[in-house]
């Protein structure tokens, strides 16, 4: 099924997603914050700081700092890669997947409102 939005029409159902989460008292993620998330998530892995920034097009301590507010809401971990200990891996949680779930499941839900009306 192909579902063909006008730009105007994207943009609401976004803002109705995130006044969604915003009521639900869901973590309070700024773009850079759900870029990183999503690029880990739908994305292979193994995730890199280094590999991160570059696939974003910004620095590695914007990645960083980006990475701590992701690990602090436990959306994301860092672990130590076995094969170079001076690399960290960027790794998947429960959590977060629950919470791009439940995202993903905003957005749809708003779709379908607007479609509605």
């Amino acid at each position: 099924m192909t579902v063909i939005l006008e730009p105007l029409e994207a943009l609401n159902i976004w803002r109705g997603a995130v006044v969604n989460s915003v009521r639900k008292d869901a973590p309070d993620l700024s773009a850079r914050q759900m870029a990183v998330l999503l690029t880990v998530y739908f994305t292979s892995s193994p995730h890199t700081v280094r590999d991160l920034a570059e696939e974003l097009n910004v620095s590695k301590p914007a990645v960083t700092r980006a990475l701590d507010r992701l690990s602090d809401h436990g959306l994301l971990k860092r672990k130590s890669d076995k094969n170079d200990r001076r690399s960290v891996l960027i790794q998947r949680t429960v959590k977060g997947s629950v919470f791009l779930r439940e995202f993903g499941d905003m957005i749809v839900s708003t779709a379908k409102k607007n479609s509605q009306s």
